[in-house]
């Protein structure tokens, strides 16, 4: 805090006394195109430095101190731009800024790379590797909206089939796939090809999944629909069985033989009846 405040005091300072910017403390750096960039916030990455940099000038080199055990960041870096009057714009203008609720600190800075930096400037390469993984995540987030989207509109048709889906086991393309996204070096220029390739795969392999369920499910419902006619022809035979016995000449026979005994009856009851009188 002590220096940012050093810093701001000293730029204005010089803009009250009107100080050339050959006689400016900037001049004392000359010779060094970096910064050092200090109360970074944590999540930040190397892509998000060189977005909010990059408005000053060209930024070649950038080195985000990390944990080599954890990977995570360390809250400052190096920057080295490729005019080195970049570097007093991002001194005057961004010391002090405030970003994601922490102000950072923005001074120059005689900076020696690490052997495993190497002599190559890294900016080109990682901006490669940056704008590859965003494709990436973006066309998983595409894919998973349309799922999404898909998965809304069709929610109360097909439940029980999302639900099948989801359990289904990976098949060896997307088990590839997978590996290919999480595993492969980001800096190789050669990995969005790999998975858009290797996305092609997946399709064409889950349409033809796709095609042998439906061509099983084909054969199932025909053999139902054979069960099912010799069902109905079962049961429209026996119907037709049972409808015989009920023919109408049985019927009538059958009234006859009614009629016949309720006669008899009565005659037997009018027999019975004139005894009774006689006696």
């Amino acid at each position: 805090m002590n220096a940012i405040r050093q810093v701001q005091a000293l730029n204005k300072k010089e803009l009250e006394n009107a100080v050339p910017p050959e006689a400016s403390w900037h001049a004392d750096y000359r010779d060094t195109a970096y910064i050092y960039i200090g109360s970074l916030p944590y999540d930040l990455s190397e892509g998000d430095i060189l977005t909010i940099f990059s408005q000053y000038g060209e930024p070649v080199h950038l080195n985000l101190v990390r944990d080599k055990e954890t990977g995570k960041s360390k809250g400052f870096a190096f920057l080295k731009y490729e005019d080195q009057r970049s570097t007093d714009l991002a001194v005057d203008n961004l010391g002090g800024a405030t970003i994601l609720g922490r102000m950072i600190r923005v001074d120059h800075v005689r900076y020696k790379r690490k052997e495993e930096e190497g002599l190559e400037d890294n900016v080109a390469s990682m901006a490669v590797g940056e704008t590859m993984a965003r494709r990436s995540r973006d066309d998983e987030d595409e894919d998973g909206g349309k799922r999404r989207a898909t998965t809304r509109h069709d929610e109360s048709d097909t439940d029980v089939e999302e639900r099948r889906v989801e359990k289904r086991p990976l098949l060896k393309e997307e088990k590839e796939l997978q590996k290919l996204m999480e595993e492969h070096d980001d800096e190789d220029p050669m990995k969005e090809y790999l998975i858009q390739e290797k996305k092609e795969e997946v399709t064409k392999a889950l349409e033809r999944s796709s095609t042998r369920k439906r061509h099983r499910g084909d054969e199932s419902s025909e053999k139902a629909d054979r069960h099912r006619h010799r069902h109905r022809h079962h049961h429209h035979h026996r119907r037709h069985r049972e409808d015989r016995s009920y023919s109408p000449e049985r019927e009538r026979r059958s009234s006859r033989r009614e009629r016949s005994r309720s006669r008899s009856q009565s005659k037997e009851r009018r027999r019975h009846r004139d005894r009774r009188d006689r006696d």
